[in-house]
């Protein structure tokens, strides 16, 4: 079951858009056609992802560490309930 968040991609400034927490995969998605589409719709699969980082910049940021090396950060609304579903969906890894 998918969980929707408000969101905002911090990549070459600040993309609002949704984040969509599934069992296997975060996805953040916006419609805004300037942005590349690999960022127009980034699924970061669960077992890809290494560990998320948090840090309070006026908003709770998020920066996903991915097992590649990449790093994505994004601003999630509602911080507490994102971390209460990526924990359940995740066996407890938050």
């Amino acid at each position: 079951m998918s969980k929707a968040f408000m969101c905002s991609l911090c990549h070459k400034g600040i993309l609002g858009g949704g984040l969509y927490l599934e069992p296997q995969s975060v996805t953040y998605r916006t419609n805004k056609l300037t942005v590349d589409k690999k960022f127009r719709n980034l699924v970061l699969p669960m077992n890809e992802i290494r560990e998320i980082t948090w840090k309070w910049i006026i908003f709770p940021v998020a920066t996903f560490h991915m097992v590649n090396g990449e790093e994505y950060k994004m601003i999630i609304f509602n911080k507490a309930r994102f971390c209460k579903w990526y924990g359940e969906y995740n066996e407890g890894d938050m």
